[in-house]
């Protein structure tokens, strides 16, 4: 049911924006004030989460380790799963980052006949998620010659490598293809996997809805139906200068990508997709472990009175001595 509720929710979305610039001509609404609040709740809750996290007090190195930790000469140490240094820990999270590397190492359990438990590899799983942030990635960089102008080389280069096909016209991007593919994959792997869909919420199902969506309608109104493009950059100008317009050429399809956008920027803070900037404060993931060669001492404890043994064993004496109990001073 989570599914069908979140599948509904983004449909309720489209439909809003679609109809609200069609039929109630609120071209205004969608085209401007929703970007703007957008951007401001997402730059308020990146802020507030950021500095949340960067002030959790972490008086211990706790990084999550797989390898031998840096101690005797003789003993050979394992630098990116246990990094002890500063650079071991850069290079830990370059591949943690770039190519999710703990994700590639991740097994799945399936309970079968017998019964037995079996592990076995999920590189689909690491495949998948690795397709979709790259391309999101690259999308969302050719996307910047909508809002500069002059367009940077680097972004038309990017362009051109991406379609390199050059199948048809317009010109077919490989991570328009790529994105959805990844997507449904981790939809479809959601849904068909019984134990990943007993733990599946909501919010799990909307934030794969919602990109699909936005995904979808990019992909619409690039293949399948006739977007203004001068309109369209005429209007991102506006937004990111602070004079925004909205052109009549813009039609309602190019509105409902905007409002879904818009939606994941609002929605981005206070989600779980908030773990792309916090990989980068997790302590777990971003402190060296050099626990063996330095003392590490909570800053925040307090003084506490202690009863050592030789008090204690001065206090009881006789009743030590009494019971036959060895004792450490006659």
């Amino acid at each position: 049911m989570s599914a069908l509720y979140s599948l509904l929710t983004v449909l309720v979305l489209i439909l809003l924006a679609y109809f609200g610039v069609a039929a109630a001509h609120l071209g205004v609404l969608f085209g401007t004030v929703i970007p703007f609040a957008a951007i401001a709740v997402f730059l308020a809750g990146l802020a507030y989460r950021v500095v949340k996290w960067a002030n959790t007090p972490v008086p211990f190195r706790i990084p999550s380790t797989c390898g031998q930790q840096k101690s005797l000469p003789w003993i050979k140490q394992g630098r990116l799963e246990s990094p002890s240094s500063t650079l071991g820990v850069m290079g830990r999270m370059a591949l943690e980052v770039l190519l999710f590397r703990s994700l590639f190492r991740n097994t799945k359990a399936e309970l079968r006949d017998g019964p037995r438990l079996v592990y076995g590899e999920n590189k689909w799983l690491w495949l998948g998620a690795l397709a979709f942030h790259w391309t999101f990635l690259v999308i969302f960089l050719r996307h910047l010659r909508f809002f500069m102008e002059p367009v940077p080389r680097l972004v038309n280069l990017l362009a051109d490598v991406d379609g390199f096909f050059q199948v048809g016209a317009p010109v077919l991007y490989v991570t328009d293809l790529v994105i959805l593919a990844a997507l449904l994959y981790l939809l479809f792997r959601r849904l068909r996997d019984p134990q990943i869909r007993y733990l599946s919420l909501f919010t799990d199902y909307f934030a794969l809805f919602l990109l699909l969506g936005l995904a979808g309608s990019g992909v619409l109104m690039r293949y399948f139906t006739r977007a203004d493009i001068v309109a369209i950059k005429e209007l991102a100008i506006g937004l990111v200068t602070f004079s925004p317009v909205i052109p009549k050429e813009v039609g309602p399809l190019f509105f409902v990508h905007l409002f879904l956008l818009c939606v994941l920027l609002a929605y981005f803070p206070f989600s779980k997709l908030m773990h792309a900037p916090g990989v980068f404060l997790s302590p777990t993931r971003n402190l060296a472990n050099n626990n063996r060669m330095k003392r590490h001492v909570n800053p925040w404890d307090y003084p506490v009175k202690v009863h050592t043994y030789a008090e204690w064993e001065e206090e009881f004496h006789d009743k030590i001595k009494a019971a036959g109990l060895p004792l450490d001073r006659e």
